[in-house]
């Protein structure tokens, strides 16, 4: 090994060291506040019961109101479309 190869093996392990530490600290930084909310959740106890047989909470509108929405709309297009059908004959 001649003094370039040399130097080209040292140079590319401090640089590896250094790009990795750096992208620790990036990813560190970035991530910093979630570790913190993670660990004040509340730790849930395996009580031998399946969680998927449990209802999911009610975050959205039910089967009918969506129903509703759907006729409401429907009934508003066909008004249009007959107001609009009446203005040209």
């Amino acid at each position: 090994m001649n003094a370039n190869q040399i130097i080209n093996m040292i140079l590319k392990i401090v640089m590896r060291k250094a790009i990795g530490k750096g992208i620790d600290a990036g990813v560190n930084r970035a991530t910093r506040g979630r570790k913190q909310q993670h660990q004040a959740a509340p730790h849930q106890i395996d009580d031998g019961y399946d969680d998927a047989a449990e209802p999911a909470q009610n975050t959205g509108p039910t089967q009918a109101q969506i129903r509703q929405q759907r006729q409401a709309k429907r009934a508003a297009r066909q008004a249009r479309q007959a107001a609009k059908g009446n203005g040209q004959g």
